[in-house]
């Protein structure tokens, strides 16, 4: 008897603990000292929803947004607007991309004319540091396919059997008779220059199919390296050893009620030190924004479990179709220096009190009732020379800072370079005119002083009484 009761615990105790291992737990919030997660994404509709957005999450379900909530990089370029963003990051980690739909919904374009006569181009952004990034590009991929008619929902991933980047998207386009979405590709090691596209994923009859997004799988995780997740009427699981070999049907996420008619966007991300895998989707159907789906196997569709809506937390903005990068703790450092929730201020003029500084076509000037109100707006930044200094940069234009160069003024994108640090910090003193209110003491010439004059801002040495008001401002909200 007592070896049978033996035995009967030690089968109570395996069953528990294989039941246990296929119990799905949200996972504990990363330590402090644990790098996490930033997503790009961008909001809505409208020019200024349609721009690059970031959030930062320590576990991959409360996230923040970064910046205030504010647009951290702005399109200048194309359409002048931007959705469905992805990070791609080098493998050696010393460089990154952002690469975007050109789109611009509500704001010159509605949807008839994005999927007919949209813009064939995709928007690029490099940087080596995550924070300091390049002008907007553009770069045309579909171009080249025939009766291509737009390119959306960019994703890349790199192919270590060519060791260049796999770069794909989706199309409409006419082929054998009928006009759908279908996703294409080509290959390219810098972004700026690609090879012929070619047609990678399509559905059969008119079923089209937009929002692929590929993830690398360890070894020991399901039957397949590659996993991708596809919008064709399900949001679609599919398996294969090689990017662009054959692709096995996996199936779908009906079994857990949600379809393509309800979300779309599918943004895979693995947990920090944890084999298991948030798939989020946007609930577009509801204008909900993201919600996880969690899951210890990409491969497998039964394996995938909705989250309670108290479990996670999107932030103050809804996310729409982004991407997830896993932050290495020095990313995370910079990154969360460049975006700190820095208050938006004005400039008031001290002897002209119904006007503010602000920047109309990149030119820096007071002017009273500023409109659109946003040109009026800046975030006193850190210096970007440091040393107890103040930079100015715009909020609707962020990346670009008032910028002295032959002692005038202008709204300036940030270059990176030690002089354009320089050129665009200041010391905030006491006003020359009020000390209650303030100046600012250029870095690199000392003796001068931002000032207005005929309304245009100017940097000069300050010895009249006029000259003290001029150079004297209010930093008010």
């Amino acid at each position: 008897m007592p070896a049978f009761l033996a035995r009967l615990a030690a089968i109570l105790v395996a069953a528990c603990l294989l039941f246990t291992s296929q119990t799905l737990t949200t996972p504990d919030r990363a330590a402090a000292a644990d790098p996490g997660y930033l997503m790009v994404h961008f909001t809505g509709e409208g020019s200024t929803n349609q721009q690059m957005y970031l959030s930062h999450s320590t576990d991959g379900l409360h996230w923040n947004d970064l910046n205030g909530g504010g647009m951290v990089l702005r399109s200048t370029v194309g359409t002048k607007g931007v959705r469905d963003p992805a990070f791609v990051r080098s493998p050696a980690g010393d460089k990154y991309w952002i690469i975007a739909t050109d789109l611009c919904i509500s704001c010159g374009q509605n949807w008839d004319t994005a999927q007919n006569n949209g813009s064939r181009n995709l928007v690029v952004w490099e940087s080596s540091d995550l924070v300091t990034w390049s002008k907007p590009w553009l770069l045309n991929v579909a171009g080249a396919i025939p009766d291509g008619r737009n390119a959306w929902a960019p994703e890349a991933i790199w192919d270590p059997e060519t060791n260049d980047y796999v770069l794909y998207w989706a199309t409409n386009a006419t082929l054998d008779g009928v006009l759908k979405h279908r996703i294409y590709y080509a290959r390219t090691s810098d972004f700026r220059t690609i090879t012929t596209p070619q047609l990678y994923i399509d559905r059969p009859g008119d079923q089209g199919i937009i929002d692929t997004q590929i993830i690398e799988v360890p070894s020991g995780v399901g039957n397949y390296r590659y996993v991708r997740a596809s919008g064709d009427g399900q949001i679609t699981l599919e398996g294969s050893n090689s990017i662009l070999g054959t692709w096995t049907r996996l199936g779908d996420l009906s079994g857990i009620g949600l379809t393509g008619s309800q979300v779309e966007g599918p943004m895979w991300m693995k947990f920090n030190n944890s084999n298991q895998w948030a798939l989020y989707l946007d609930q577009y159907a509801s204008s909900g924004g993201y919600m996880p789906v969690l899951t210890t196997d990409p491969s497998n569709p039964a394996a995938y479990q909705k989250q309670a809506s108290s479990s996670y937390n999107m932030g103050g903005t809804k996310k729409r179709h982004g991407w997830i990068l896993n932050l290495t703790a020095a990313e995370e450092s910079r990154v969360l220096a460049r975006w700190p929730n820095t208050a938006i201020n004005r400039l008031q003029s001290y002897n002209y009190q119904d006007r503010y500084v602000r920047h109309t076509n990149f030119d820096v000037r007071i002017d009273p009732n500023v409109s659109p109100a946003d040109d009026a707006r800046f975030r006193l930044r850190t210096g970007l020379a440091g040393d107890g200094t103040v930079s100015f940069e715009s909020v609707n234009f962020p990346g670009y800072f008032l910028r002295h160069s032959n002692y005038d003024f202008q709204l300036v994108y940030n270059d990176g370079t030690a002089q354009f640090a320089e050129d665009a910090s200041f010391r905030q003193v006491a006003g020359l005119a009020d000390s209650s209110w303030s100046s600012f003491q250029s870095y690199n010439h000392p003796d001068r002083y931002i000032r207005h004059y005929a309304y245009y801002l100017k940097l000069d040495p300050i010895t009249t009484t006029t000259g003290r008001s001029d150079a004297t401002f209010n930093v008010t909200s």
